[in-house]
């Protein structure tokens, strides 16, 4: 047992020293981002003089510097508490306080993930509402109300109940009852939820958040629907989302796979928007399927989700990883937490490969549209009025940008728009 525990000091050290990294690290980006935006606050950014005034890019900067300092504040204290729930061993004792129940250990594990979550999440509420109804509303992007704040919270707790039960439930009986490979059984089942989930997402789970109208009869709807036939891109449909129910930020996005593949676009990115700009918006998110990039990150993470079973297994009866996270002893459940408490110190050095990755395929889509609508200008325009709208950050810290931008920023986009060269047949 002395050895176990001198294992576990150990293994809880190195943890520490992990997790400090990454702390700092991500830290110091946000610090060099801020003394960036101080620095670039007096001039809007060559490339946008033309179309951003003086005074909504000093808005943006003040934005940018805010949202910024109040990111330091929530590292600070979320790090904060979560060193305070495993070195006071925490974890261990609501492990111990659900053993009383005396439960099914499959119902127990569930119940344990669910408290531990819980705990976390109402943690973070008082950041959430800061964030929404005092930074958010002081720049006017905030159309939420209380009410449906607290709305959207049951319901997302909800449905991550409803779809962590059978989840979880699965998990553990793999674990328990398939011997030496489980971990390739539980990939398998993981998988085949996962796909499952993607396709239920647009049809059942969104809508309980959003109302999704189809695109209503009229030009704007001609324009895009010749544009996805000509693109010979087949849809279920192109959707009409009421972001601005929440927030007066706009976006679009492409979601489901086969027969429920759709398009949706925020009912504010079309009051902003020009038919030609949405069309090449359209284009982008088209660009995103042809170029299977959906297909890729979901291969991707399903990589990186067998690795994670591996390592489980790996894992799973060593235990002195239990004692130094405050368990008494290896369970199921606890191997889960610990992995999550785990991923983030001891795997954020490969951001940066991640988010490249994302923007290659930005880049690939945005050469798509130009090509697809057959003129450069139409996107350009689109996104700098996106971006002038959302108050972007124009220039924001080169190796902030690289490790935490899943987009290019808007100026190496713009950039790289310019140098294309139309080309019909796409």
């Amino acid at each position: 047992m002395v050895l176990k525990r001198m294992q576990a000091n150990t293994i809880l050290l190195i943890y520490l020293i992990f997790f400090a990294g990454e702390f700092l690290f991500e830290n110091l980006l946000t610090l060099l981002n801020i003394k960036t935006a101080y620095r670039n606050k007096d001039s809007v950014p060559a490339p946008f003089q033309k179309y951003i005034e003086k005074d909504k890019y000093t808005l943006s900067v003040v934005y940018t510097i805010e949202r910024s300092k109040f990111n330091l504040l929530t590292s600070v204290l979320s790090s904060g508490f979560l060193l305070f729930v495993v070195l006071s061993g925490l974890l261990g004792k609501v492990d111990l306080f659900v053993s009383g129940m005396h439960l099914h250990p499959y119902l127990h594990g569930i119940i344990y993930i669910f408290l531990i979550s819980l705990i976390f999440k109402l943690f973070s509420i008082p950041f959430s509402i800061y964030s929404q109804f005092v930074i958010e509303e002081k720049f006017g992007f905030n159309r939420m109300t209380l009410s449906l704040f607290f709305k959207d919270l049951i319901k997302s707790l909800l449905v991550s109940a409803v779809i962590s039960t059978p989840l979880l439930l699965g998990l553990f009986w793999f674990m328990d009852s398939t011997g030496r490979f489980w971990w390739i059984f539980a990939f398998l089942f993981v998988a085949l939820f996962q796909l499952v989930i993607t396709v239920l997402y647009p049809l059942v789970i969104a809508p309980l958040f959003n109302k999704f109208s189809p695109l209503e009869e009229g030009s704007l709807k001609e324009k895009l629907y010749n544009l996805a036939k000509k693109l010979a891109f087949r849809t279920s449909g192109i959707f009409v989302m009421d972001g601005s129910k929440r927030s007066r930020h706009s976006n679009a996005y492409f979601t489901g796979l086969g027969k429920v593949k759709r398009i949706v676009l925020f009912d504010t990115l079309i009051q902003t928007l020009t038919e030609n700009q949405l069309a090449a918006v359209l284009a982008h998110e088209i660009g995103h399927e042809k170029k299977h990039h959906a297909v890729k990150y979901l291969f991707l993470s399903l990589l990186l989700m067998m690795a994670a079973l591996f390592i489980i297994d790996l894992l799973l009866r060593f235990d002195p990883l239990y004692l130094a996270f405050g368990f008494k002893q290896a369970s199921y459940h606890g191997i889960l937490v610990i992995i999550s408490f785990c991923s983030g110190p001891f795997t954020f050095f490969l951001t940066p490969l991640f988010t490249s990755w994302s923007r290659k395929h930005e880049y690939e889509a945005d050469r798509f549209a130009v090509n697809a609508v057959e003129n450069k200008e139409n996107l350009e325009e689109a996104l700098i009025t996106l971006g002038r709208e959302n108050l972007t950050n124009l220039s924001p810290h080169p190796l902030y940008s690289f490790y935490h931008y899943s987009h290019p920023t808007l100026g190496e986009r713009i950039r790289a728009i310019e140098k294309y060269k139309p080309e019909k047949g796409v």
